[in-house]
């Protein structure tokens, strides 16, 4: 089946076409597509059942597809079969395993054209083993869509009980419980504000020399950078160092279930819970609990509720951050031992359960990953009726 494979060039497979400019942000009921992805909603569509190519910038060469009406924002370019011998979600899968960045040109920021892209080559095979192998990469991606549909339940179960209780007070026996002024409000008697270095201890981490590649070549202890802070899970990193660069640099290791909160950059404020034992780099701040009452689901919930309030506290004209000093000063609402022993004995149950699924996702996505280019090479024969 393999000789029943076509080279032929992009231009002759996808009709390409540009996206166009719109206010970010929006809540329409299409959504708005940046080269990051959804990047909003509109209450106008341009395209139905396209892929869009992230254009220019850092996520230059990005792929996504969407089976229904969207807009692409003026950062994409947009591809539609150029014919009915050609499966829209066999050329998404097509694209994906391009690498499109590679072909990318542009000085101050990288930038994929319309005219580079028609001549990138790609192999096409008869319409039936298109659809088939669309049809097997298609259902691991919908098994990743149920977990990931099933964890943002599990994750809007956890923040809801975590503000009922703890900014609308409506927790268990609340009605015994008079208000009494404090410097964040009334708030239930018994109830203390205090700053989160009084409860939890920081730590930050640091990056080894990029000069010494020896740092980081064959290393096997995962090193976190800001931006793998995805509030959620850290499951694997992008990066390992060597056991000589953890000795020779301000990095270390963190103990499994620490929270991670991001003190600068394009992901300030976002937060992470180790999976394992993890070095982080310096835009890292570690929140380290001291008891398991006031443990990872409390302090998760707690910053994760309140990072606009942190974020705005940030300093800095040209980098904006936040720094420990900054994390160990902030004042929170501290229940009493008891209530926050029982929010954390119903909220790790979530937590376990969303690390499952997180786990089964990275599976899958391995599973699927393997099994892309030796599908689209046609390594793997299939028989197609």
């Amino acid at each position: 089946m393999r000789n029943a494979y076509r080279t032929m060039p992009l231009g002759d497979v996808v009709r390409f076409g540009n996206g166009k400019s719109i206010k970010p942000g929006g809540s329409g009921k299409f959504p708005v597509f940046g080269s990051n992805g959804i990047i909003g909603g509109s209450d106008e569509y341009r395209h139905e059942n396209g892929i869009i190519i992230g254009r220019v910038g850092a996520y230059c060469g990005s792929v996504s597809y969407c089976a229904e009406r969207f807009w692409a924002s003026d950062n994409t370019l947009v591809a539609f079969p150029s014919s009915n011998e050609f499966d829209i979600k066999f050329l998404f899968y097509i694209l994906t395993n391009a690498n499109l960045s590679r072909h990318a040109g542009g000085a101050a920021q990288p930038l994929v054209t319309q005219t580079v892209l028609k001549q990138v080559e790609v192999e096409v095979p008869p319409l039936p083993i298109q659809k088939r192998i669309a049809g097997i990469l298609s259902a691991y991606d919908e098994l990743i869509e149920n977990s990931q549909r099933r964890i943002r339940i599990l994750e809007s179960m956890a923040r809801g009980l975590y503000r009922e209780w703890f900014v609308h007070f409506r927790f268990p026996s609340h009605e015994n419980h008079p208000k009494v002024p404090s410097p964040l409000g009334d708030i239930p008697k018994g109830w203390e504000v205090t700053m989160l270095g009084d409860v939890y201890k920081t730590g930050s981490g640091g990056t080894p020399s990029r000069t010494r590649p020896e740092y980081f070549e064959g290393g096997c202890i995962n090193w976190v950078k800001s931006q793998e802070l995805l509030d959620g899970f850290i499951l694997q990193t992008e990066e390992h160092i060597t056991t000589d660069a953890l000795k020779n640099s301000s990095a270390k290791i963190f103990p499994a279930n620490t929270v991670l909160i991001a003190l600068y950059g394009a992901t300030i404020g976002k937060l992470g819970i180790l999976s394992e034992d993890a070095a982080t780099n310096q835009a890292c701040c570690a929140v380290l609990s001291q008891s398991a009452t006031y443990g990872r689901a409390f302090v998760f919930f707690m910053l994760l509720e309140n990072r606009d309030r942190i974020i705005s506290l940030r300093l800095g004209a040209a980098q904006q951050n936040i720094s420990q000093v900054l994390l160990r000063n902030f004042e929170f609402l501290k229940p009493p031992a008891v209530l926050a022993d029982h929010f954390s004995a119903r909220i790790e149950v979530l937590l376990d359960g969303i690390l499952t699924l997180q786990r089964q996702i990275q599976n899958l996505r391995r599973t699927r990953d393997l099994l892309l280019p030796r599908l689209l090479s046609g390594q793997i024969d299939l028989k197609v009726d």
